[in-house]
């Protein structure tokens, strides 16, 4: 092992100890001290979103300096405006058997990768503040100075909130040795981690609780009832969008055979270029290595570099390269993943040959990730979507943008979870949620004798106990209600003077008043006084409009006592 390597795993080594001691005085933040370090780092990222844009393109040659600028506006705004009322502090939900309350992790390792490191760095860094962690960022050695630059921004900008200037470090000798260090550290709490299928098997085999995700390779099927013209138009923007270096980009396109002429030349018409099939296999020789795997060489490159360096010439103005693929597999270099501006282009008649096709690219590699698709049928969308092995499932929208969230109402997130199929733990977009850990103080609701004697019957060798005889409660709240339905039905008698004292109460007087409804609101809303209230309850009064009846017995949460309060839901009766 050399000395670059050596001192790689000891600054990983110092950094994760470093982060630890942040962590433990930011765990002690209140929510509002968090909520502002939070909106000062993203108000700074989204200050420089356009600089960090330019840097990462001018370090690594991948996409397109805007759309980077772009991704670094989504991850600094959309993601933090997104988050901002989650609670992440002390009780964040509760009924009155249940209250849960947040936890930190601790110290958490980010992998960012170099296809879209600052947007990733700003994701990963606000995460795991809003939840009261601290992080340690392991960069791709072809993108670590503008990954450093990133989090050193927002960490000026928390530092002068409050932040502990070690809760946001950056590793400035990034090699294998040192990240699997970061990993595999004891203090290290939850690993975060983006990047090729072999860091990521690292990160899951290190012993930590890891965030992984998989690739994306992701097929769209673009349906007979779809409109054309937006189909093309969003597939394009999705793969073109900085040259194809987010995963969740579009990379085969299956059309229904009816409409396949009309797609055809929709594409052309918006700067797509179908390439001939000695062209095709020109542009296959530079897709893959000789080991038959992506060539890292034209990642995040335009169509016009791919073609120059297939040795191809193409109209100007040409925004993607697109071949007819025959098939799936190693066979048919098309149907791999390429992470640029490149669509493989099949067809198929009907929606399930459409899927099926879809499914298959999936399978050959994709696995969990992302698939899309095209329609006005809402039915044939959700048939498609239970067939596909995918997390996310984009209908009439780019699957780039609709995926992360900024065309759907997915939670926006820059670390995509790829579920079973793929081999992660999770198929969700990755959040401050699953930066967390949420403890349950659960109150006894079925005391252990009565839960017994609700058990079900015919349990084998039970003795089942003979039917009880109703109780005298029982009995009389019988009697109460069959009363009560009887004098309602029935006209109220005229008002008589008041019985002498002599004569004892009448028994049936005595049932109408204990029985006379309760008084009503202006809405006609009976008055009845409730025994508890949680949030849950307040928030849904709010929702509803109506009020919370209460005495001087009601027993109130703090946080309902606070809301209710504030938003003058109480009314004692």
């Amino acid at each position: 092992m050399g000395d670059t390597d050596l001192t790689s795993q000891q600054e990983a080594r110092d950094a994760v100890e470093a982060a630890h001691r942040a962590f433990l005085t930011i765990e002690r933040f209140d929510q509002a001290r968090i909520d502002e370090i939070c909106e000062a780092m993203a108000h700074a990222a989204l200050g420089d979103a356009a600089r960090l844009g330019q840097l990462a393109n001018e370090e690594t040659g991948f996409g397109k300096a805007e759309d980077k600028r772009e991704k670094n506006r989504f991850a600094a705004e959309d993601v933090w405006t997104y988050f901002r009322e989650l609670k992440t502090v002390g009780v964040v939900s509760e009924s009155k058997t249940v209250v849960e309350i947040a936890s930190p992790r601790g110290v958490v390792a980010a992998i960012i990768p170099s296809t879209n490191p600052t947007s990733t760095a700003i994701f990963k860094i606000i995460i795991a503040i809003k939840s009261r962690n601290s992080i340690v960022l392991s960069p791709h050695p072809s993108a670590a100075r503008c990954i450093a630059e990133t989090a050193r921004i927002m960490r000026d900008a928390g530092v002068r909130q409050g932040l502990p200037a070690e809760a946001i470090i950056c590793l400035t000798n990034s090699t294998i040795q040192g990240t699997e260090s970061l990993m595999q550290h004891k203090k290290t709490a939850v690993i975060l981690a983006t990047g090729g299928i072999g860091l990521v098997r690292a990160a899951y085999s290190s012993g930590k609780p890891a965030f992984g995700v998989g690739p994306g390779n992701v097929p769209v099927f673009v349906e007979r009832s779809a409109d054309i013209q937006k189909a093309v138009s969003d597939i394009l923007a999705g793969t073109c969008f900085d040259n194809g270096t987010i995963c969740a980009s579009e990379q085969s396109v299956v059309v229904d055979a009816p409409i396949s002429n009309e797609v055809r030349e929709q594409f052309k018409a918006q700067g797509g270029h179908f390439l001939s099939p000695a062209e095709a296999d020109a542009v296959a020789g530079v897709l893959l290595t000789p080991q038959r795997t992506l060539n890292p060489g034209i990642v995040g490159k335009s169509a016009e570099y791919i073609a120059n360096l297939a040795g191809i010439t193409i109209p100007a103005g040409t925004r993607c390269l697109i071949a007819d693929c025959g098939g799936v597999g190693r066979d048919f270099p098309w149907s791999i993943e390429k992470l640029s501006p490149t669509l493989a282009f099949f067809v198929a008649d009907g929606v399930e040959n459409g899927a099926n096709r879809c499914e298959e690219v999936l399978r050959f590699g994709g696995m969990g990730h992302t698939a899309g698709m095209h329609t006005r049928d809402r039915a044939a969308a959700i048939r498609f979507g239970q067939q596909m092995p995918a997390a996310r499932v984009v209908i009439n929208s780019p699957t780039t943008h609709g995926a992360i969230g900024l065309t759907t109402d997915l939670p926006p997130s820059m670390t995509l979870g790829c579920g079973s199929w793929g081999g992660n733990v999770t198929s969700d977009n990755i959040s401050p949620l699953h930066l967390m850990d949420i403890k349950r103080v659960a109150f006894e609701s079925k005391p252990l004798g009565v839960a017994a004697a609700k058990r079900s019957p015919g349990l084998a060798g039970t003795a089942q106990p003979s039917a009880a005889l109703p109780k005298r409660e029982q009995i009389a709240a019988i009697v109460d209600s069959f009363l009560s339905k009887k004098l309602a039905e029935e006209p109220e008698p005229p008002k008589a003077s008041a019985p002498a004292a002599s004569e004892p109460p009448s028994p049936v007087r005595t049932v109408i008043h204990e029985l006379r409804p309760i008084a009503a609101d202006e809405n006609g809303t009976k008055r009845e006084p409730v025994d508890f209230v949680s949030e849950s309850d307040v928030r849904e009064a709010i929702e509803r409009g109506k009020k919370i009846y209460i005495t001087s017995k009601t027993i109130l949460t703090p946080a309902a006592r606070d809301l209710g309060e504030e938003k003058e839901v109480f009314a004692k009766v």
